[in-house]
């Protein structure tokens, strides 16, 4: 869902930003909208009703246990891994549109404009390189959320994964299963933000600055 989502919301939050007020941003942003309204439980059940109920296309269940062939996995995994990634899109993509209008308004853009830069030039050396600076911690902080979303989304898919596992420990009382998935999913947290920091001072000239004069 993150190898999908990450890219298609960058692409589709600067379309959206570049063409802003016309049909590609409205289609955008009533997307983006509709995405962030519906809970994630809400959309698979729809999801499931749709596409398993109604057309029978993509098993809505995994009725496979823990140590099941990998292979029997990837029927039932194109379902949960559209949900998250619709989620995931609309979050990133709307930070990515206000950041590159932003971006695309600044001093800087203007200036270049003035000067009789051409305009794919601007967008592509000047917006985009500041514009997707904010954007790293949205999508570190995004990635971080995931890890709640999937027990929601392994409950309703049956998944047998870290979620559906925490859950099943949690009703069994096993303390030290579900320490232990706890533990994982504070480590992961705690990587994803400390990567995005380093990111961010790496993209951004001026943290570098600071940092290097306080060595």
């Amino acid at each position: 869902a993150t190898l999908i989502g990450v890219p298609l919301a960058l692409f589709l939050g600067v379309v959206a930003a570049l063409w802003r007020d016309r049909a590609a941003d409205l289609t955008i942003s009533t997307f983006t909208i509709g995405a962030m309204s519906i809970p994630e439980f809400v959309l698979a059940t729809l999801l499931i009703l749709v596409f398993s109920i109604w057309l029978g296309w993509i098993p809505g269940i995994v009725l496979t246990s823990y140590d099941a062939p990998l292979g029997e996995f990837f029927p039932a995994i194109f379902l949960p891994v559209i949900v998250l990634t619709l989620v995931m899109t609309a979050h990133i993509l709307r930070t990515v549109r206000s950041s590159v209008i932003e971006a695309m308004a600044s001093d800087y853009a203007q200036m270049a404009t003035l000067k009789g830069v051409p305009y794919w030039r601007i967008v592509f050396r000047h917006v985009l390189p500041n514009a997707l600076l904010p954007v790293i911690n949205v999508v570190a902080l995004t990635i971080a959320w995931l890890l709640g979303g999937v027990v929601v989304i392994e409950s309703v898919f049956n998944y047998p994964g870290l979620g559906r596992m925490m859950i099943d420990s949690i009703s069994d009382r096993d303390l030290p299963v579900t320490q232990a998935i706890a533990l994982i999913i504070a480590s992961v947290y705690v990587a994803v933000n400390l990567t995005a920091d380093i990111l961010t001072m790496m993209a951004n000239p001026r943290l570098r600055t600071l940092h290097t004069r306080r060595r």
